[in-house]
């Protein structure tokens, strides 16, 4: 189970125009900024997407900021136009930063996560990524400033903080689901040249990775990075199963309330179901944007080598 910080959210006391002014989010702290944005980790990019199922940049970050009582504008250069100008050595968590990455000024915006990080969603789903990556560092435009957030207790917006919100000891890293996943297929791992920047020839996932990725099961980010030390979900883990198991539409036929019919997933999950690789959660939900835990990776792995 996902160990996330839960805030509380029905006593906050919140100004919301959509002026150039600073909006106050009083009962707000940068862990509870941080935690609205977090429970999103790993939902897929769809253009045009403002819900769970998919988000584009501008409607992730209008979510986020809806969670905490404060209104964003819909498109990224909409919210550039609101808020503070902040400048980069000054940025504070939650601050919004805005990129161009069409080479006709402003079109993608994430938010300020700490430590020259930022939380966003791009073409590889709902993800942390560097500001200082050569892809960001060049096309980063600036920052607005539309709440502040009070830092409480405890800052929450680092790197480690992010880690201890995921037990990797419950939860399958990207890099584990590999491993498992070429062994069960008996894929040569001999060749350790991975083709990714952030899986070196010595890593343990190497071998593995390597062999997934010429079998084209498994790909990377749009920055060459497999990113293993990262969680997967359930609606990623039915595709990659479905391709790498080769399945097709079984007989049985089952369906689950969570899951919509425009959804990205659908199929690949209605193809697990049909074959009985996946049964659903117990509350008859299939639960995708949860991230896989070993003893799940376990049973899909099973099912689907029996078939």
């Amino acid at each position: 189970m996902k160990r996330w910080l839960i805030p509380v959210f029905a006593s906050f006391m919140i100004v919301t125009g959509l002026g150039a002014e600073n909006h106050s989010a009083e009962a707000a702290t940068q862990e509870q900024l941080i935690s609205s944005a977090n429970k999103y980790l790993g939902t897929p990019y769809v253009y045009g997407g403002t819900t769970a199922n998919g988000f584009d940049c501008s409607g992730y970050t209008q979510a986020v900021f809806r969670n905490l009582g404060i209104s964003l504008p819909r498109t990224s250069k909409a919210q550039y136009g609101v808020g503070s100008a902040v400048s980069r050595q000054n940025l504070e968590v939650g601050d919004l930063v805005f990129f161009n990455t069409s080479g006709s000024g402003v079109s993608h915006v994430g938010i300020y996560y700490g430590d020259n990080k930022f939380i966003n969603a791009e073409s590889a789903g709902v993800k942390v990524s560097s500001m200082g990556s050569s892809y960001w560092s060049k096309r980063y435009i600036g920052a607005k400033r539309v709440a502040s957030f009070n830092t409480g207790e405890v800052a929450s917006a680092t790197e480690e903080v992010k880690k201890e919100t995921i037990d990797f000891s419950v939860i399958a890293s990207r890099g584990e689901v590999a491993l498992q996943l070429a062994k069960m297929l008996g894929l040569d791992t001999s060749n350790t040249a991975s083709p990714f920047v952030d899986v070196k020839s010595n890593s343990k996932y190497a071998g593995a990775v390597t062999a997934l990725h010429k079998a084209g099961i498994f790909t990377g980010d749009e920055h060459n990075k497999f990113n293993p030390n990262s969680p997967l979900t359930r609606n990623h883990m039915a595709k990659i199963l479905v391709e790498a198991f080769d399945m097709k539409m079984g007989a049985n036929k089952l369906t689950f309330p969570d899951v919509s019919k425009s959804h990205w997933s659908y199929e690949y999950i209605q193809i697990l179901a049909s074959n009985g690789v996946t049964t659903g959660k117990a509350n008859g939900t299939y639960g995708g944007s949860d991230y896989v835990r070993h003893t799940q990776l376990n049973k899909f792995l099973e099912r689907a080598a029996k078939l």
